[in-house]
């Protein structure tokens, strides 16, 4: 199962960071393309099982449903329902650690999938280079 990667350092604490980014629900406050975001039950954004519900371009329509949340790790796991990629069986991580010299953050993105053999190196850099990496250098900017 191919893996697609991107982690950035954000000047801010790691507390701060997860603090916003924890929120399952707040993507596309942050997330270039996302255009909007809810929680489909309308229910909390932290809850396992909950399912975001993402418009992006040209009303493509993105389902993840939060597989789990770890507080003490920083980090939440989610599985992909539907979008429109050519992949399937996606899982995505987000997770936030100290750096513990500076007092920044470390964030990692990161998610695994299955696809064609003809689409799985374009998807491996869509998903590194075109969702994970432009999300995190938002949040960059967000923190200065």
């Amino acid at each position: 199962m191919p893996r697609s990667y991107a982690s950035a350092v954000l000047n801010a604490s790691a507390e701060e960071v997860w603090s916003y980014v924890r929120d399952f629900g707040n993507l596309a406050e942050w997330m270039p393309g996302v255009e909007t975001g809810l929680i489909e039950d309308g229910g909390p954004s932290d809850r396992v099982g909950c399912v975001r519900r993402l418009i992006g371009p040209g009303d493509s329509v993105f389902r993840e449903r939060l597989s789990g949340m770890d507080d003490a790790d920083r980090s939440y796991w989610y599985e992909i329902l539907e979008c429109p990629l050519p992949i399937r069986g996606a899982r995505g991580r987000l997770r936030v650690a100290p750096v513990t010299d500076t007092g920044q953050a470390f964030v990692e993105w990161w998610g695994d999938f299955s696809a064609d053999a003809a689409d799985e190196r374009a998807m491996g850099k869509t998903l590194a280079r075109g969702i994970y990496a432009p999300g995190l250098d938002a949040l960059r900017k967000r923190f200065g």
